[in-house]
């Protein structure tokens, strides 16, 4: 869906994101943080929404999906 050229972008949550990737939050965490033995660099990066808000672009994440297979 596009307005004026410019596609929207569906923001997932935390809660929204868990459920679309079956993946748990501290593990959604894990794959964010280099430290982790989970690391995932292709892991789509939360963008944020406001002091202490974060979200994902739902499209970054069909994609990471999409190259995951055994992640969902």
């Amino acid at each position: 869906m596009a307005i004026n050229g410019q596609s929207l972008h569906t923001i997932l949550r935390l809660k929204k994101l868990k459920e679309k990737t079956g993946i748990s939050g501290s593990s959604i965490y894990n794959k964010l943080n280099p430290q982790s033995k989970y690391y995932d660099e292709a892991f789509p990066r939360p963008i944020r929404l406001g002091l202490s808000a974060v979200g994902w672009l739902e499209s970054e994440v069909d994609a990471w999906l999409a190259s995951h297979p055994q992640a969902a």
